[in-house]
């Protein structure tokens, strides 16, 4: 009996695998077959989106879905671009298109009820049409004034009930316009950080050494003859491991860290007449306060440091930036 669960059991295994590598090979072609469509027509979409100014994506059911992420997709490499659910925008929203803007509808029948409803009213808007459908013949297709062809030989669903190979293609292709839009514009990291300010690439590409840095009384600081005692009581109150050493006019001459601290009292027996320019490193890293964070670290890493001085262009002292500031705020 354990024998014949066991059997079955490995059965039901091996169908779940050659299912599975069914879905992905149906599907893999499906995105593959997109290639050969990529042509003029796709070009002068392309040229269009880098020409409007307002884009609005329209879908309904797992088309809808997949329209939501092409939206997404666009608002952040910087077009305006919503998605209108197309049985709302017959209720209403469709006051959130206006003259001169371009939608991009999706149907893979390209018959949806709730699509063709709307294909006069854009038409009287005076909207400029991309139809991203799998049927060339269909209304949506004839309507359009660009048409994107998505179809697929065949489902991935065996029972041809669930979209899937259609689904999959049609946001590959939204991807594609997207990428294609995105090097036709020029977009560049700082760009897209901008509309990411929250995640890690916003953080790396917006945070500056100025967002980050002590400042004012924060600033550890002794006079060039300063004795060890208020040395040791500065980087103590100022918790940042290290003091810069300044002369009469507040300018930099040096920096004291806790390491060479250390390394002093490990030579010397006697300290007391140790002043902050005997044990002082003289020409200490510096930094624009402008300059980003994310390179910060790595002028640190370089000099296996752990902070920088922040000066301006004269090179007076701004501030200072510590190693641990910069990854406390994730920029790293």
């Amino acid at each position: 009996m354990r024998a014949l669960k066991d059997s079955s059991k490995n059965q039901d295994d091996q169908s779940i695998i050659e299912t599975a590598r069914r879905v992905l090979n149906i599907e893999s072609q499906a995105v593959a077959g997109l290639e050969g469509r990529i042509d003029s027509q796709f070009v002068e979409v392309v040229r269009h989106l880098d020409q409007c100014k307002h884009l609005a994506i329209t879908g309904v059911g797992k088309s809808g879905l997949i329209g939501k992420k092409i939206a997404s997709t666009f608002a952040s490499i910087g077009l305006p671009t919503l998605f209108l659910h197309a049985a709302d925008a017959s209720h209403g929203d469709l006051g959130m298109i206006s003259k001169g803007d371009t939608v991009i509808a999706i149907s893979n029948s390209g018959e949806t009820e709730e699509i063709v409803k709307l294909l006069p009213v854009l038409n009287r808007i005076h909207c400029t049409l991309v139809g991203m459908t799998g049927n060339l013949q269909s209304s949506l297709a004839k309507r359009s004034d660009y048409v994107l062809d998505i179809s697929v030989k065949e489902e991935a669903c065996s029972k041809d009930l669930v979209p899937t190979a259609s689904t999959t293609a049609a946001l590959a292709m939204g991807d594609a316009l997207a990428m294609a839009f995105m090097e036709l514009r020029g977009v560049q990291e700082e760009d897209f950080a901008l509309n990411h300010p929250g995640g890690s690439l916003g953080r790396k590409l917006l945070t500056t050494v100025d967002d980050l840095m002590h400042f004012g009384e924060d600033i550890p600081k002794v006079k060039e003859n300063a004795d060890i005692y208020q040395v040791l009581k500065e980087i103590s109150q100022k918790r940042l491991g290290t003091t810069l050493v300044v002369g009469g006019q507040d300018q930099l001459l040096g920096i004291v860290t806790d390491g060479d601290l250390r390394r002093l009292i490990e030579k010397k027996k006697d300290i007391s007449q140790t002043h902050a320019k005997d044990m002082m490193a003289g020409h200490p890293k510096t930094i624009l306060k402008d300059t980003l964070a994310a390179k910060a670290v790595r002028i640190m890493q370089d000099h296996s440091i752990t902070s920088l001085v922040v000066v301006n262009g004269e090179q007076k002292i701004e501030g200072i930036i510590h190693l641990h500031d910069i990854l406390k705020a994730g920029v790293v």
